[in-house]
């Protein structure tokens, strides 16, 4: 019987199998950030223990800086967490993209872009997100506290193998429906918990026309149905976007990696535990009503009548009337970022349509780029003076709103339209009401100063 993507990049890594469906498993990129990082670090220290393999392991400060141009860190907690990891990584010869390194960013974000993930790595770091890097063809996960520590002294990890799945997703995007929309979809389609225990992979032709930076963002939210992991086969996509990246193989090397990414496809008769399908060709632009990412809707359809106490008191926390239309709801900021939506397509399609346009008087609207190269690239092409004039505010890189770190929250009762990855209560700051959409959505409703239907501007 053939194998899938994920049965063969795993089989790869088995160190040794533990028993009871436990594997322990090397570890080929270990990826650390300001929340976590250097404590895991000095933990190790204080163990009289050394990092096993520091050229695996990679750092940069995202979560707690700040945005704000030329003012990258506004707490005093924000200042000692991001000189703790620079001192640990320091002495522990791990390699930091600190901010003037030219190479900061959120950490999800600049995995990819360096070449530190890479197809059929495994690739960990301390953050749920980390789920991104599959769309490369790795796996990638999240691991906690306790694991970050021993990964840094072992290189490996135990993890208990999951179950698969695969989601199809057939049809052609209309205009005005993006990668965000299609996870979103899927994630009302199967809850929240839908995925629970599996790794899935995307698959079926709609993921195969999206560019890299869009099945990112498929991946990112693979943990927001459940699933650990999330990916997709490496294909000719995939190699042109990576070669020539920092980290990735160069010259004849190159060419022998890609010799062995392409046999990493699932075979023909690979069987999956779960199959689902999801026809693309008649979604509309994507738009959450409640407190969780599988609360959505099309942003032309009216804000359901949940039938249980919990998703009552969700659209009582929004502030929303059950059989209202969701569009023409105001909203007080817009938030263009985060690991989800912080990459160069995604501000384009952002700038294509606040191009000409002004953001609403009474809203605060921002974009936030993923990383320094982001933000360098985008700038390059104009990008920023189109967002300036319209009126958005213009920032450096880092995690920002999606976290509500440093100061940069959506203030209590206000209601955001965010590109990030979840809506949970207070996740944007306390009592912040928060709608996730594409970042052509999020644009149109800055400019319109209440969600708005993309379509209707494109």
């Amino acid at each position: 019987m053939g194998r899938t993507l994920f049965e063969k990049v795993w089989d790869e890594h088995v160190v040794a199998d533990l028993g009871g469906g436990m594997a322990l498993l090397h570890v080929d990129r270990h990826l650390l950030h300001d929340l976590g990082g250097s404590q895991a670090l000095a933990e190790l220290r204080a163990r009289d223990l050394t990092v096993r393999n520091p050229e695996l392991t990679f750092a940069t400060p995202d979560h707690v800086v700040g945005t704000v141009p030329r003012t990258r860190a506004t707490r005093d907690w924000a200042v000692k967490l991001v000189d703790a990891l620079r001192a640990e990584t320091a002495r522990a010869g791990v390699r930091l993209f600190d901010l003037d390194s030219g190479s900061q960013g959120i950490v999800h974000v600049i995995a990819p872009e360096l070449g530190l993930a890479l197809p059929g790595t495994l690739v960990v770091c301390g953050d749920s997100h980390t789920c991104t890097n599959g769309a490369l063809g790795a796996i990638g996960f999240g691991i906690g506290a306790s694991e970050i520590v021993h990964v840094l002294a072992t290189q490996c990890i135990a993890q208990k193998r999951p179950k698969t799945l695969r989601a199809t997703f057939e049809g052609a995007p209309p205009h005005g429906v993006y990668a965000k929309d299609m996870i979103l979809a899927l994630i009302g389609r199967i809850g929240a918990a839908g995925a629970s225990g599996f790794a899935a992979e995307y698959a079926g032709p709609a993921v195969r026309a999206l560019d890299m930076e869009a099945r990112m963002t498929l991946c990112n939210l693979s943990i927001e149905m459940g699933a650990k992991i999330g990916m997709v086969a490496p294909d000719e996509t995939t190699f042109a976007w990576l070669r020539n990246r920092p980290f990735a193989p160069r010259g004849d090397a190159f060419d022998q990696a890609v010799r062995h990414w392409r046999t990493l496809a699932s075979d023909p008769d690979a069987r999956f535990d779960r199959e689902v399908a999801l026809d693309c060709s008649t979604l509309c632009p994507q738009i959450t009503w409640g407190t969780s990412p599988e609360d959505v809707i099309g942003v032309d359809d009216r804000v359901p009548q949940p039938k249980d106490e919990a998703k009552r008191a969700a659209l009582e926390y929004m502030g929303l009337q059950a059989g209202a239309r969701i569009a023409g709801t105001k909203v007080d900021r817009v938030f263009i970022g985060s690991c989800t939506n912080s990459r160069l397509s995604d501000l384009r399609i952002a700038a294509a349509v606040a191009r000409g346009g002004r953001v609403a008087k009474h809203v605060a609207a921002w974009v936030v780029p993923g990383s320094v190269q982001v933000k360098r690239a985008a700038e390059a092409e104009g990008l920023h003076e189109i967002f300036l004039a319209a009126g958005f505010e213009w920032r450096e890189p880092g995690c920002s709103m999606c976290v509500g770190a440093n100061g940069e929250w959506v203030e209590p009762g206000a209601r955001c339209v965010s590109t990030s990855n979840r809506n949970f209560v207070g996740r944007q700051g306390p009592q912040a009401r928060t709608h996730l959409a594409s970042p052509a959505t999020a644009a149109a409703s800055a400019l319109a100063g209440e969600i708005a239907d993309v379509r209707g501007v494109l």
